[in-house]
């Protein structure tokens, strides 16, 4: 198991998301941006619209995501 903060995928905070895969961590990120936006937290409105824009986008969603699995893939496993 990685851990990987909302802040390392672009979002606002220091949050901590674990999972085994890079996957895990980014769909675990996506519901708590989703979570805290609608409870009105605008901090985080910006990594949304992000988020959200990345898929409407293939090519660029696709080079954030080999970028955010190359780097689960380069940090140690959790003790």
């Amino acid at each position: 198991m990685k851990t990987m903060t909302c802040k390392q995928l672009g979002g606002p905070c220091d949050l901590a998301f674990h999972g085994n895969t890079a996957d895990e961590i980014i769909k675990a990120q996506d519901a708590h941006l989703n979570e805290v936006v609608a409870n009105g937290d605008a901090d985080h409105e910006s990594a949304l619209k992000d988020m959200k824009a990345r898929w409407r986008n293939p090519i660029g969603g696709m080079g954030w995501y080999m970028k955010t699995k190359k780097a689960f893939a380069d940090l140690p496993e959790d003790k």
